[in-house]
């Protein structure tokens, strides 16, 4: 029980703060939508607009940060989630304001997003060459994945 905590307590970490962020996100859609007229206004469509597309890109988000964190390494896919739901918080706030606001937030997560899913197609290439040729990079890809990980640091 222990050695599988201790390979997933990071990720699991990253997904609670997550939910917290959704939880935070519903919230304000609430707020809106018990302001006077809110059906009517224009932020209760942005911050509707803005959770509805959080919460499409959530599974995705998910899937990948775990996959990576399973198949190669969770410190860095776990710290590519903390940064993507920074992103993501910094995405909504800025649709909240003005929709050109949001763009840099977007761009940015797509490229967490990206980043995270060639960690899980670089775990699982790792993992055929081990389990079919039995040749294993895994330490050299680890040591690859967690530099490039500062790299999304870089706007």
């Amino acid at each position: 029980m222990d050695i599988v905590v201790e390979n997933i307590y990071l990720l699991v970490i990253v997904t609670l703060i997550s939910v917290l962020q959704n939880a935070f996100f519903a919230n304000k859609v609430e707020q809106e939508c018990k302001a006077p007229n809110a059906h009517n206004t224009s932020a209760f469509e942005r911050v509707s607009c803005a959770n509805r597309n959080c919460m499409d890109v959530y599974p995705t988000f998910l899937a990948v940060m775990w996959c990576a964190g399973l198949c190669l390494n969770q410190a860095p896919a776990a710290f590519a989630g903390i940064i993507y739901i920074v992103v993501r918080h910094k995405y909504f706030v800025g649709y909240m304001g003005q929709t050109s606001q949001s763009t840099p937030g977007f761009l940015f997560g797509k490229r967490i997003l990206s980043f995270l899913f060639l960690m899980c197609v670089v775990g699982i290439f790792n993992y055929l060459l081990v389990r079919y040729y039995g040749s294993n990079y895994r330490e050299y890809v680890d040591i690859i994945t967690k530099a490039s990980s500062a790299l999304l640091l870089l706007p």
